[in-house]
């Protein structure tokens, strides 16, 4: 499906709206004056509220599984806006909440 191209710079949530960023940005390809991401990028999450049982169980770090089929850069595909992550060790997914809106990839 088409949408707009991930770039540092977009906000990204888990589901229990932690905020997550990623580790290796792509320099190869810029949007918006910053750098893309691609699928092989880890994102880390930071303040997950989640519990279980008055536990903390916070989403740690999330690994991207569905990406661009046909924009690449250096081979790897890159992220957009509807790309699907699952969260460790809760397995839950990300949620791309802003991104750029100029650069639709698919």
């Amino acid at each position: 499906m088409p949408g707009f191209l991930l770039h540092a710079g977009a906000t990204v949530m888990c589901a229990h709206a932690g905020t997550a960023q990623p580790t290796v940005t792509n320099p190869r390809v810029r949007v918006s004056g910053q750098p893309t991401i691609v699928q092989s990028s880890t994102y880390t999450v930071s303040g997950c509220p989640f519990n279980v049982s008055g536990s903390p169980v916070p989403c740690v770090t999330a690994q991207w599984t569905v990406a661009a089929l046909r924009v690449r850069s250096g081979g790897q595909p890159l992220l957009l806006q509807d790309s699907q992550a699952l969260t460790t060790p809760n397995s839950i997914p990300l949620t791309v909440t802003s991104t750029q809106v100029r650069v639709r990839g698919t």
